[in-house]
């Protein structure tokens, strides 16, 4: 059992993809599965439980073994949305948990600590708010989301005063955790066809190193059926 406080993951995935062409990039095929298994199965043994935030129709991803989450902000104002759609979810439906980690969907390489280490990271700076770091890079839609700040998030996001995620982090206070970059980023993301390549070449290395924690208990991802 972890020592952290018990966390709802959310796997955003509500973007508008334009630069993959559109569509659910989530979805899209990193060696044998999406790039949502790969999400989903690093971020499970972590997290209490998983939901996804997407927008649209739900039943396109009815294979999933999680709740499906739409912004519940119009206009698609971006991952704040999603992230607003978390909060206010696990305060509905997971009342005892007050945190939420939030991760792209298009970031198959997450680690496997990610949730423990920036607790961690908040609970040493006494900070509200953490991000993932690595290299010069902030990640700030990886990141650890008290739920009672919600009510906040929700009157930048409809006021129009505040859309980006580093912006309203700024207000409250945060800090990081940081990761190295070598032999390769864990938040790198995938946002081209080239891209996409990349990742595949990373995937085919990370293959060669060890995974501790990441057995066949861990495994969250696709049925069968």
């Amino acid at each position: 059992m972890t020592s952290h406080p018990a966390t709802l993951g959310v796997i955003l995935a509500g973007g508008l993809a334009r630069r993959m062409g559109g569509g659910d990039k989530p979805l899209l095929r990193l060696g044998s599965q999406s790039l949502l298994a790969h999400v989903a199965q690093r971020l499970a043994p972590q997290c209490e439980s998983l939901i996804l935030n997407a927008n649209g129709d739900p039943s396109r991803f009815a294979m999933w073994d999680m709740p499906v989450v739409q912004d519940s902000v119009a206009g698609h104002p971006g991952p704040l949305a999603g992230i607003l759609s978390a909060l206010d979810w696990a305060a509905s439906e997971k009342p005892s948990i007050a945190w939420v980690l939030s991760v792209p969907g298009d970031t198959p390489f997450i680690p496997l600590d990610l949730v423990m280490r920036l607790h961690e990271a908040r609970e040493k700076a006494r900070a509200r708010l953490a991000c993932a770091e690595s290299g010069a890079h902030r990640h700030f839609t990886t990141g650890l989301w008290p739920v009672d700040l919600r009510h906040d998030m929700r009157r930048a996001l409809t006021s129009g005063d505040i859309h980006r995620v580093e912006d309203w982090m700024s207000s409250h206070g945060f800090t990081t955790a940081a990761w190295p970059t070598e032999p390769f980023d864990p938040f790198f993301n995938i946002n081209t066809p080239d891209e996409l390549i990349a990742a595949q070449a990373i995937a085919e290395q990370q293959a060669t190193l060890p995974q501790p924690g990441l057995g066949a208990a861990a495994e969250t991802g696709e049925r069968d059926d």
